[in-house]
């Protein structure tokens, strides 16, 4: 469907979207003077405009220290990425690039597109970490060194068993959640989350794209990337390939369904780990991205598109999600919904249906108990609302008369 299509489907998108609009747009006007620095911040909004957008909540130092972590974090990844880089060549640049971020003059040339510029002008990266606290500088080398580590075991190491599974999304993902946490202390912002916690946030985002992105994996080139276990895919399918073909759609959605309630696993150290954020800006840096998967989850279960295309939310409903999340109300109510549309696409002959429905019914305990259920706007709509298709596209056409003027007024 067309975006008009859409907004006359969902006319409550509109505002949402008009304010994410300007929010990107204030984003351009503060990137820092400094060319280091307007090159990472630049650069963020391309590799990542969702995780730019909600960096911005921070402080300026940790929003610096977070930046950065994430270029040095997503160089890496590159890396790791890049199928067209020999072996022999990509382990050992995995291994040493926690050294390489203190070296001004280090780059290599790889990946393709924005993530290619980001490899061959590493070194305003290097110089804006140097520019970083200790503290920082440490937390940020220590995961990069724990990550590079792991990375490269899994180079010569397919993901068999769901134990495997786990630990890939720990070295690619679950540092990640430690070393936020730790950047979070050092800012004195809060205090140390324990690893199991961190480590949970990390899996649940990262086991949610391993998800949505079995397509365009299954599909590099020169060389599919791998994730999904064997051990969950070998009861469906001989090949995980096979998976995406048209006379296994049965299977393959009831591979899917099973790879969905393995994520799920992690929800309630997720809302434990958000329920104990003090600092309102960090708290919604952390939670957006949480709902955001419940979210992506939602959609991707049961649902046989995930082998065909693209599936992810649409740009409306994340937008609301950016602008409704303020408070732990607001997450124990997205959960709840969430769960709640995932749970309705339980089908009871699917072979997994008994653990789904286990699993989401101790989230919605879990949010059941926080009392905030009735304190937030829902996402979801009961029935079809009946919207005069004139009156949207008006209104549609006044707000992007005011968005015009908003954007071209000089600031003040």
């Amino acid at each position: 469907m067309g975006t008009l299509g859409t907004l006359m489907k969902h006319p409550d998108d509109i505002y949402p979207l008009l304010k994410l609009k300007m929010a990107a747009k204030n984003l351009e006007k503060q990137i820092p003077p400094e060319p280091h620095w307007a090159f990472c911040y630049s650069m963020l909004h391309k590799v990542s405009r969702s995780f730019a957008l909600v960096i911005q909540q921070l402080g300026t130092e940790l929003r610096n220290a977070v930046c950065i972590f994430y270029l040095v974090l997503r160089a890496l990844d590159t890396v790791e990425d890049d199928t067209s880089i020999a072996t022999d060549v990509k382990v050992p640049i995995l291994i040493a690039f926690h050294r390489h971020i203190y070296d001004r003059d280090w780059h290599f040339s790889c990946g393709t597109k924005d993530y290619k510029v980001l490899m061959d002008q590493f070194h305003h990266v290097s110089t804006a970490f140097l520019e970083l606290g200790k503290g920082y500088q440490e937390a940020i080398e220590d995961i990069t060194k724990r990550m590079g580590a792991g990375m490269a075991k899994f180079i010569c190491k397919e993901v068999e068993t769901v134990d495997d599974y786990d630990e890939y999304c720990h070295y690619v993902a679950g540092l990640v959640g430690l070393g936020l946490s730790k950047l979070f202390h050092a800012a004195d912002k809060e205090d140390l989350a324990s690893d199991s916690l961190s480590n949970s946030m990390g899996l649940f985002l990262q086991k949610t794209n391993i998800i949505r992105d079995y397509l365009e994996d299954i599909n590099e080139i020169p060389k599919s990337r791998m994730f999904w276990p064997r051990q969950i895919w070998s009861k469906y399918v001989n090949k995980l390939e096979d998976l995406k073909y048209e006379e296994n759609s049965d299977k393959a959605v009831q591979c899917l369904n099973d790879m969905v309630t393995n994520a799920l696993i992690h929800v309630e150290d997720c809302l434990k780990y958000m329920a104990a954020l003090r600092d309102p800006a960090i708290f919604k840096f952390c939670a957006i991205p949480q709902i955001m998967a419940i979210g992506t989850l939602a959609l991707c279960y049961n649902n046989i598109e995930l082998f065909r295309g693209v599936v992810k939310m649409r740009r409306g409903l994340t937008a609301k999600v950016i602008d409704r999340t303020k408070s732990m109300d607001d997450v124990y109510g997205a959960f709840f919904d969430f769960s709640s549309i995932l749970k309705s696409k339980v089908d009871k002959n699917d072979p997994n249906a008994t653990k789904t429905l286990s699993r989401l019914e101790a989230v919605q305990k879990t949010c059941r108990a926080s009392g905030a259920l009735s304190k937030r706007k829902s996402y979801i709509v009961k029935g079809e609302p009946s919207y005069n298709s004139t009156l949207i596209v008006a209104l549609f056409i006044i707000l992007a008369i005011v968005y015009a003027y908003l954007s071209a007024s000089p600031r003040i």
